[in-house]
């Protein structure tokens, strides 16, 4: 599953940089959102956007709360951001969100740079490359 895994993380990463090559910062979140998930798909990758995730705290149910922005083949997790620069908030939520769907991996991905490489980040949640 971790080669799967690595490989899924490795196309995303590289389409993602081809949306922002081809739109560059400025857009809505929801523009990048909507590009990248439409051009996952033209893979064959499945992909979830805006997908209503319910939570269990302290025995209190809380449907909805939280959307993923994308879900990737039901494994991976997008978080999208349009934003001048990532703060760490930023990663702390998506650590959070991979806990609740007790997903290993995701990736936080900014928009709003200059280039991607500085707005992308890999976040783990009990992850360990082998």
């Amino acid at each position: 599953m971790k080669a799967d895994l690595e490989d899924l993380v490795s196309r995303v990463i590289d389409t993602a940089m081809n949306v922002h090559i081809d739109l560059g910062p400025g857009l809505l979140e929801s523009v990048y959102e909507q590009v990248l998930a439409n051009r996952l798909r033209k893979q064959d990758i499945k992909t979830d956007r805006q997908m209503p995730v319910g939570a269990r705290i302290d025995g209190l149910d809380f449907p909805g709360a939280f959307r993923v922005d994308i879900l990737v083949e039901n494994q991976l997790l997008l978080e999208i951001k349009a934003v001048r620069q990532l703060v760490p908030v930023h990663t702390r939520q998506t650590l959070t969100y991979l806990r609740l769907m007790k997903l290993p991996l995701g990736l936080l991905i900014n928009f709003g740079g200059i280039t991607l490489k500085e707005g992308l980040r890999r976040v783990a949640n009990n992850y360990r490359l082998s």
